[in-house]
């Protein structure tokens, strides 16, 4: 039986759409997604793209679908520093019958003040202020990331070293191993070549799949590490 927990976001026809024009209206992928919904497949999602395509923005809004707390956490969480968030869009979350209804939203930018929200709380949690940026987001995945849930990750590669990213990269493969949904944004290259994922490039073409091999991330990177000198003189 297919439990995945979510199957696709819809547009809801009967919802008042966002003015022409206004903002997250003119964000292509935010567009593309109140006119024909996002398909989820089983496993992960990884969005790449540029500084400001809209990355961060679909997550945004499909977690204010899924009721979770807009600056990270889960539904539970009461988290709230300065709203700047688009909300939900009145989007229709499609799920499975039976399926795990655990969801939880990790944002790199928000994660000082959900540590503080999480040790406030006085739970079993370790301290995660006494840990490294790149520690502390692996504690975090690990003790939050841990059923067969729906996860998403907004550039989590901003707090790890290349090595941290790889153990990132593996407990997300357990994961969706066992049954879970991960949607990541991300700029790693690393992040992106998850065994099995599906890839969205995002741009003002709005979201397309795409092939890691293919991707512009992940030449540009080639084009850096093979010669860094011969590259930044380009910039010059």
């Amino acid at each position: 039986m297919d439990r995945q927990p979510v199957r696709r976001f819809r547009p809801d026809p009967g919802a008042p759409r966002p003015p022409s024009g206004t903002w997250p209206v003119t964000v292509p992928a935010i567009a593309q997604i109140l006119r024909d919904g996002l398909d989820v497949p089983p496993g992960a999602t990884v969005l790449v793209g540029e500084n400001g395509s809209g990355k961060s923005t679909v997550l945004e809004v499909l977690a204010a679908a899924l009721g979770i707390n807009a600056e990270g956490g889960s539904r539970n969480t009461r988290l709230v520093t300065r709203p700047s968030e688009p909300g939900s869009l009145d989007l229709i979350v499609e799920r499975s019958p039976g399926a795990d209804r655990w969801a939880y939203f990790l944002r790199d930018e928000t994660l000082h003040g959900l540590y503080s929200y999480l040790e406030s709380t006085g739970g079993a949690d370790p301290l995660f202020h006494e840990m490294s940026h790149g520690e502390g987001l692996l504690a975090i995945v690990g003790s939050r990331l841990n059923s067969g849930g729906f996860f998403l990750l907004d550039e989590p590669d901003a707090a790890l070293s290349f090595t941290g990213t790889l153990s990132l990269l593996v407990q997300l493969g357990g994961l969706v191993e066992r049954g879970a949904q991960v949607v990541i944004a991300t700029h790693s290259p690393v992040l992106a070549a998850l065994p099995g994922a599906r890839i969205l490039e995002v741009g003002d073409w709005g979201l397309r799949e795409a092939e890691w091999s293919a991707l512009e991330l992940v030449a540009s990177w080639r084009q850096f590490l093979d010669g860094p000198q011969a590259f930044l003189r380009h910039l010059a």
